[in-house]
């Protein structure tokens, strides 16, 4: 399947996933006992999803884009150091992923919204990569916040791999959400603020720019 039926096929069956979840009680399944300490549901005006998708230098600025998104956090989370920094997550030894947490307004955009938006950032069969950048720091992942989170998520990996979309089998972990460290200050707006940047001239903006293509009914103005 070439990429731009990919992502048709991807928008219709989210938006049908989205449908028939919206008329569903919040189910719990396929949880293990891992995910028990999660909450139903996270309580507040805005809410919080934490994707990890390769560099986060590319993924906050893509994230950015959409309306509805009130902030993007650059940081690590998934591994077990205290206070971890970029060059020990560089490393690949922590245990830490890239990762940014995606604070919004869910009466302005669904958390359906943004796993779509989380699948089309980045390629989800590649382990522990994304391109040229090499390593477990750059691993897919979706660190989930409560039982309502989780059950889309399990959801929608399954209807994606029942639809045979991709080529290779998606390898996007799924675990709970614990404890996120943000990352060093130059790293949050990294895209903005260096864009003359080789890494952002060559491998940042040709991403954002499809990104924000696809996305063009929901990006900011």
């Amino acid at each position: 399947m070439n990429i731009i039926n990919r992502y048709i096929h991807l928008f219709a069956l989210f938006a049908i996933c989205s449908l028939w979840l919206s008329c569903q009680p919040s189910a719990t399944k396929n949880q293990t006992a891992s995910f028990d300490h999660l909450p139903d549901m996270q309580s507040g005006k805005l809410d919080t999803a934490t994707f990890a998708a390769g560099c986060f230098w590319c993924v906050e600025a893509q994230f950015k884009t959409l309306e509805g998104v009130e902030q993007v956090i650059s940081g690590y989370t998934g591994g077990k150091t205290n206070n971890p920094t970029y060059a020990q997550v560089s490393t690949g030894a922590t245990g830490y992923a890239e990762a940014i947490n995606v604070i919004y307004d869910p009466k302005k955009i669904k958390f359906d919204t943004l796993l779509e938006a989380f699948f089309i950032a980045h390629d989800p069969t590649q382990l522990n990569r994304q391109g040229n950048d090499l390593g477990t720091q750059y691993r897919s992942a979706i660190f989930v916040h409560d039982k309502q989170q989780l059950s889309k998520v399990n959801y929608y990996l399954q209807k994606l791999k029942e639809e045979h979309l991709y080529e290779s089998p998606i390898v996007t972990e799924i675990v709970p959400y614990t404890i996120f460290y943000k990352a060093e200050d130059y790293h949050q707006d990294y895209y903005a603020n260096n864009q003359d940047d080789r890494y952002c001239q060559y491998v940042i903006k040709p991403k954002l720019e499809k990104f924000k293509h696809i996305f063009t009914s929901t990006a900011k103005d």
